[in-house]
C-alpha cells in the first residue's frame, strides 16, 4: 500500500474520531476521554497483511485536510458559544453576589433600627404604665395644680403623636427585614444557578478544545503546515471577495478620542495568547479583549459579544470606523475591534495568540458601537 493511500485513510479516520468525540461531548453525554490512534480505525485493502502505517513522503490529500480544518472550525467555535456562556454567567454571578452584600448590608441595619426600636417602644409603654393608666379626667381632678396640667397636655398629645410614629416605624422596619430575607434567598438561588451554568459551560468548552487538541495532533509536520496554508488560503479569498463588493468604498469615518484609545490598547495586546474566559493582563479571550479595550477607554461596554451585539447600538458597515466592534457569525459568537482599512485585531482561538486580520476573513453579523 502507497504511503500517501495509508496517510489519506489515516486523515479520513481522525475525521471519523472527532466527529465521535463531538457526539460524545453533547450536553448531556459523558465524554470519554481521549480518542485511540487512528490507525486502530484503518481498514486494509483486500489481501494485504495489516502493517503500521509509515510517515508520509508528502502532504495528504486536501480534500481531507479540508475535512480537518471543517471539523477543528466546528469545535472551536462550540468551544466559543460555550465561553460566551461561562462567561454570560460569571457575569451574572458577580451582580448577585453585590446584590447579596448589599441585602446583608440592609438586613444588619434593619435589624439595629429594629432593636432601637424596641427599645424605645419598652420605654414608651413604662412611661404609661407610671401614671397608672388613668384618664384624663381623673389626672385632673386629683392634680394639685390644674393649671400645670392643662399646660402639660400638649405634650402629652405630642408624645402620644410620637409613640404612633414609633410603631409605624417599627412595623415597616419589621417589613423591610423580611421583604430583605426574600430577596436574598431568591438572590442565592439565582446564585446557583449561575454557578452550575459556568460548571456545565466550563466542561463543554474543555471538552471542545481536547478533541481539538486530540485531531491536530494526530497530524503530521507538513500536514500543519497544509493546514495552516489552508485557513490562510480561506481567510485571504474571503477578505477579497468582501472588499469586492465595494463595502469601503468611500468610507472615511475616523475614530473618535475614546475609539483611538481602544485601538491602541487593543493593538498594544498582540502577541499576547488567547484564553478562554481571560480579561488580561497577560490573556484574552475574544470578548475579553474588546471590553477591555472599551473600559481602557472609559466607557463600560457588556463582557460577551452575544450581549455586546444585543445591547450597543447598530451601525451599518459601510459607515464603520476605527474602534468599532464587528460581530462575527449568526450566534454572535465572535467579536473583533476595528482598527481601519478593512482590518480587525481579535484574539481567535486556544492555541493563537491576538493579532490583526482581514474584517471580512469570518462572515460578519454586524457592526456596533459603544459610546455611541
Amino acid at each position: 500500500m502507497a504511503s500517501g493511500t495509508t496517510r489519506g485513510g489515516l486523515i479520513a479516520a481522525a475525521v471519523t474520531v472527532v466527529c465521535a468525540v463531538t457526539v460524545l461531548a453533547a450536553p448531556g453525554t459523558a465524554w470519554a476521554g481521549p480518542n485511540p490512534a487512528p490507525s486502530a480505525f484503518a481498514t486494509p485493502a483486500p489481501g494485504t497483511t495489516p502493517t503500521a502505517p509509515t510517515a508520509p513522503t508528502t502532504p495528504a490529500p486536501s480534500k481531507d485536510l479540508q475535512a480537518v480544518r471543517a471539523q477543528l472550525d466546528t469545535l472551536y467555535h462550540d468551544a466559543a458559544v460555550a465561553t460566551d456562556a461561562y462567561n454570560a454567567a460569571e457575569e451574572a454571578a458577580k451582580k448577585q453576589s453585590a446584590a447579596l452584600v448589599e441585602l446583608a448590608r440592609k438586613i444588619v441595619k434593619g435589624r439595629e433600627r429594629l432593636a432601637e426600636l424596641k427599645t424605645r417602644a419598652g420605654a414608651a409603654a413604662a412611661a404609661q404604665y407610671r401614671t397608672g393608666g388613668l384618664p384624663d379626667e381623673a389626672h385632673l381632678l386629683l392634680s394639685d395644680d390644674p393649671q400645670e396640667f392643662l399646660d402639660g397636655t400638649g405634650r402629652v398629645l405630642q408624645g402620644q403623636k410620637a409613640t404612633k410614629g414609633l410603631l409605624t416605624e417599627l412595623t415597616q422596619t419589621q417589613q423591610d427585614l423580611e421583604q430583605y430575607a426574600k430577596d436574598a434567598s431568591a438572590q442565592w438561588q439565582k446564585l446557583e444557578a449561575n454557578r452550575k451554568a459556568k460548571a456545565k459551560a466550563q466542561k463543554r468548552i474543555e471538552q471542545q478544545i481536547a478533541a481539538a487538541e486530540e485531531l491536530e495532533s494526530q497530524l503530521e509536520k507538513q500536514e500543519k503546515e497544509r493546514l495552516a496554508q489552508l485557513e490562510q488560503e480561506a481567510a485571504r479569498q474571503a477578505q477579497t471577495a468582501w472588499l469586492d463588493t465595494g463595502v469601503l468604498k468611500g468610507a472615511q469615518g475616523k475614530a473618535t478620542t475614546q475609539g483611538a484609545k481602544a485601538v491602541r490598547f487593543a493593538t498594544a495586546q498582540m502577541g499576547k495568547p488567547y484564553e478562554w474566559g481571560a480579561e488580561g493582563p497577560k490573556t484574552f479571550d475574544c470578548s475579553g479583549l474588546t471590553s477591555q479595550a472599551w473600559a481602557h477607554a472609559g466607557v463600560p461596554v457588556p463582557r460577551t459579544s452575544q450581549e455586546q451585539w444585543k445591547q450597543l447600538p447598530h451601525v451599518a458597515v459601510e459607515d464603520m470606523r476605527p474602534g468599532d466592534l464587528i460581530i462575527y457569525f449568526k450566534d454572535a459568537s465572535h467579536v473583533a475591534l476595528y482598527v481601519g482599512d478593512g482590518t480587525i485585531v481579535h484574539a481567535p482561538r486556544p492555541g493563537r495568540t491576538v493579532t490583526l486580520a482581514g474584517a471580512g476573513s469570518m462572515p460578519i453579523l454586524g457592526v456596533v458601537r459603544p459610546g455611541a
